[in-house]
């Protein structure tokens, strides 16, 4: 399979196996669909972690198959390549990319999707698909605009240009760089830490904070409002509060 998926500790790992480069063609797209939906459902499955490899995570699309396809068919397909990457970006749950060696185009896209970033020394980002004669088509007008601001969005996506570790750190592209060896390692420590977490509770922080992002102030109030007022019939918040009143702040266990 071009896409696996490991569980392990309450930690899901979508594993791109297409190598060498973990070209992202049809088949690979809509096994991540596949795979995000997987994970959305199984109760086993309380954080993510999207990895490449400990060589490269994603060197971007499948030119060779895009080359071929006329206007017609990427109509046709278009709407199916968003899809597959807004199922991880919509994981009601934590998701973690680890990001060894390029992450490229589609590649990219695929990091954007995640809500943390951890990125090795060696790894490259980028959206060259200006190089192309095209634009990013997988959500990274949208989803890299959002995280780093439009104008410095302009910049990548305007001349096709790949950073470093170092500069998409301080872009804010990515939110931690570590040594390549350890970008799996301290990904699934992240995860695993929050997957012990209260499984409502952070998908009502990662749908407010997310839909807030995409509307007005008013509305994200209004679904922050909502989940906050809810979350008030949840196991898990007898069970933090009643752990906070008992044995002070941090010590909750939730199931």
């Amino acid at each position: 399979m071009t896409v696996e998926l490991e569980v392990a500790d309450g930690v899901g790992t979508l594993r791109l196996n297409r190598p060498p480069m973990n070209a992202l063609d049809i088949a690979t797209q809509d096994r991540l669909k596949e795979l995000a939906e997987e994970v959305t459902r199984r109760d086993d499955v309380r954080a993510v972690v999207v990895h490449g490899g400990e060589k490269v995570f994603a060197a971007g699309a499948d030119i060779k198959e895009m080359q071929v396809m006329d206007h017609a068919a990427m109509i046709a397909r278009a709407r199916a390549l968003q899809d597959s990457f807004t199922a991880v970006a919509r994981i009601p749950k934590p998701v973690v990319a680890a990001v060894t060696g390029y992450a490229l185009g589609g590649g990219c896209e695929l990091a954007l999707c995640a809500d943390f970033r951890i990125a090795g020394e060696n790894a490259k980002l980028g959206q060259p698909e200006i190089l192309l004669g095209l634009i990013p088509g997988a959500g990274g007008t949208q989803r890299l605009s959002r995280l780093i601001g439009p104008s410095k969005a302009k910049d990548l996506i305007f001349t096709g240009r790949q950073v470093r570790a170092d500069e998409a750190l301080a872009l804010g592209l990515v939110d931690r760089v570590v040594p390549a060896a350890e970008v799996y390692e301290q990904a699934h420590a992240w995860a695993a830490r929050l997957a012990k977490g209260p499984a409502i509770a952070l998908r009502a922080a990662k749908e407010a904070i997310d839909t807030g992002l995409e509307t007005d102030i008013e509305t994200g109030l209004a679904v922050e409002r909502n989940w906050f007022a809810g979350l008030f019939a949840t196991e898990d918040r007898e069970r933090g509060m009643r752990s906070f009143v008992e044995e002070g702040p941090g010590k909750a266990k939730f199931l």
